[in-house]
């Protein structure tokens, strides 16, 4: 049986190592799935300007890839070994779909990678490999990614997508951790999570122009991407499933689907 994909909202690096929800959901997501031979993560954390990016690193580094944060979290390693046999069969997915795809024997695991999975899998004894999103690449792109990735499934992958479900940080500016939630947020919110439960593909490949507040929620897309990754890895006709919802700072809505 094939695995499900996942979409995590990661949020603020600070979940690493601060309780909230969404930490003590993922706490607890790796013990209800089948365990993963092998992971494959395409995080808002590594884009590639020219095409596609797979690491095929067979001992991937933790990238601590944010700055202004306590010691604790740069001193915090997920030394899970690469999956480079899976990164280079993505490749060759990827390629026969017409992607143009670059491959790096040296790209380690950023935090949109390492912080869930660290919760997810703490022993850190799945191989892991990631794949970038294309820099300016439109959601429909982004699921067409996914759609050519979806073989690996059948080989016990796991394929995760790993962003936010909102991500305006210019809008955190005063916020604590219990700020009520604005109705730009929750309006967004909903609206995605209907089409998402009807499956309706049209609308959600065109939600930049129909979900309300989409650009305030999203002023760049990047985490919101990985989303059409994990649908499109799913299939066609995948249901969404919302395994959680909880929100950070207000503004940042920390939902986590899986599609099957």
């Amino acid at each position: 049986m094939s695995l499900p994909t996942l979409y995590i909202s990661h949020g603020s690096p600070m979940m690493a190592i601060e309780d909230s929800p969404a930490r003590r959901f993922l706490l607890q997501l790796g013990k209800t799935l089948p365990r993963p031979q092998a992971i494959l993560v395409a995080s808002a954390h590594w884009e590639s300007p020219a095409g596609l990016e797979v690491s095929l690193a067979p001992h991937p580094k933790t990238i601590h890839d944010f700055g202004g944060f306590p010691q604790a979290l740069f001193e915090i390693q997920y030394p899970a070994p690469g999956a480079p046999d899976i990164a280079a069969r993505a490749a060759e997915l990827l390629q026969q779909e017409g992607f143009a795809v670059k491959r790096s024997t040296t790209r380690g695991l950023d935090h949109g990678a390492w912080v869930p999975l660290r919760l997810m899998y703490p022993e850190a004894d799945i191989p892991v490999a990631q794949v970038s999103l294309h820099h300016g690449g439109a959601p429909a792109a982004h699921e067409r990614m996914g759609k050519a990735l979806a073989r690996l499934r059948d080989d016990g992958v796991l394929i995760i997508g790993s962003g936010s479900f909102t991500h305006n940080l210019y809008e955190l500016s005063g916020s604590s951790s219990n700020t009520d939630v604005p109705s730009w947020v929750s309006d967004f919110e909903q609206w995605m999570h209907a089409r998402l439960q009807k499956n309706d593909r049209t609308a959600l490949l065109d939600y930049r122009k129909q979900a309300p507040f989409a650009e305030r929620n999203h002023p760049t897309e990047e985490h919101l991407l990985p989303l059409f990754v994990a649908m499109g890895a799913a299939g066609d006709a995948a249901k969404a499933q919302r395994l959680h919802s909880s929100h950070e700072y207000g503004v940042l809505a920390m939902d986590t689907y899986a599609f099957s």
